[in-house]
């Protein structure tokens, strides 16, 4: 038999030393791809990446680079881009950055594929997307959590009609983040400063956006109310500084085909619910309440009939009345899922619908989104240009 055909591809990674390039686009993304022996695209093709580490500070792309068998490392973005050898150029740095670096890679030539959001309003994502879409270059962006086990089970159930008519969708995400004294904090200081790109509201509405309109319907308004609940946190060397960005974030949303969203979204909360996602879908059939990985379903006739009564205890469990729906597939790192698709997008000309016209309209509900909280009122999302 002969030997399989290799396409080599590389990859620019910039931004990797932050906690998501790391962990989910390098380690369990990437890596996780060279260490399988690269990606099948067919019996005899197999997709290779190749990529180069980029950051600003030197020593933590050395300590990558050890970690993952010497991969290349380099401070130098500029001479990165000016490299033929390297097709794509992915950016997960902070957000305020993104849109100067995208357009560089743009301009270079590259395939373009970052995290979200890939701007600060929705102009600017609009403008990437014309950039490389003038440019003749693939581009995609990271909306991962339509991988995730939860809700891959979310869409079987919708798919096979178990909800009947959908008319509630409830979501609640969010955990306690240390202010970083006298407990370190688990994210990074620039999230709580709006300077830098920071808040929850910009962060978070990118992801419902793309949830609400793939599986339940697309978003046709928004009312929004987002707010500061921790004033002060501890930076990285320890020093205070002013949180200026919004921290939670309660958002009401009107989907096409008339169902009502509602997504709570919080750094300042203690979970008390199976996971730190959860989200309920409601309909005429059945219910189902969905986590990262694991969902749980109640149809109409295993509903319970409760009566309102506060001077007793409960009777009913209403814990007892839900079925765990059972793992009918094997599911990977929804990271490492789509960075396959668009592999296969910039090698094999797959379909890759996930683009920065997507990207630009999870942006487009976050601005609106600040804009309902501003006026203090409901606002329809236009539909952006092709």
């Amino acid at each position: 038999m002969s030997e399989p055909t290799i396409h080599r591809i590389g990859i620019i990674m910039n931004g990797v030393t932050g906690r998501m390039g790391t962990n989910q686009h390098l380690m369990r993304s990437i890596y996780a791809i060279i260490q399988q022996g690269g990606l099948a695209v067919s019996p005899t093709e197999r997709i290779m990446p190749e990529p180069l580490l980029v950051g600003r500070n030197a020593l933590k792309l050395e300590q990558l680079s050890k970690r993952t068998n010497g991969i290349p490392f380099t401070t130098d973005l500029d001479s990165a881009l000016a490299e033929s050898r390297y097709q794509i150029y992915f950016d997960s740095n902070t957000t305020d950055l993104r849109v100067p670096n995208v357009k560089k890679a743009i301009a270079a030539g590259k395939h373009i594929y970052c995290e979200k959001p890939t701007a600060g309003t929705t102009a600017e994502a609009m403008e990437l997307y014309e950039l490389a879409k003038k440019a003749g270059v693939k581009h995609g962006v990271v909306q991962d959590k339509l991988w995730l086990p939860g809700l891959l089970k979310l869409k079987t159930l919708i798919e096979t009609n178990f909800f009947g008519r959908i008319f509630c969708v409830k979501g609640e995400f969010g955990y306690w983040v240390f202010e970083g004294r006298p407990v370190s904090a688990q994210r990074p200081s620039w999230n709580y400063r709006k300077e830098d790109g920071g808040g929850i509201i910009i962060d978070m509405l990118c992801h419902w956006r793309y949830v609400l309109d793939n599986l339940f319907g697309n978003v046709e308004a928004v009312s929004c109310l987002g707010t500061t609940c921790i004033p002060q946190r501890w930076d990285e060397n320890n020093q205070p500084y002013k949180c200026t960005a919004d921290d939670a974030a309660y958002a009401t949303f009107q989907l096409a085909g008339g169902v009502i969203a509602h997504f709570n979204s919080s750094w300042c909360t203690r979970v008390r619910r199976d996971d730190l996602l959860t989200i309920q879908v409601d309909g005429t059939l059945g219910s189902a309440v969905a986590g990262l990985r694991n969902c749980w379903v109640q149809h109409y006739g295993a509903t319970p009939r409760p009566v309102w009564n506060p001077d007793i205890e409960q009777p009913i469990n209403f814990f007892d009345g839900w079925q765990k729906v059972p793992e009918q597939e094997t599911y990977d790192n929804a990271f490492k899922v789509e960075w396959e698709l668009f592999l296969k997008h910039v090698v094999k000309g797959t379909d890759f619908k996930w683009d920065l016209r997507e990207a630009a309209k999870g942006v487009q509900l976050a601005e609106k989104g600040i804009e309902s909280w501003r006026k203090r009122a409901w606002v329809d999302i236009p539909e952006l240009p092709q």
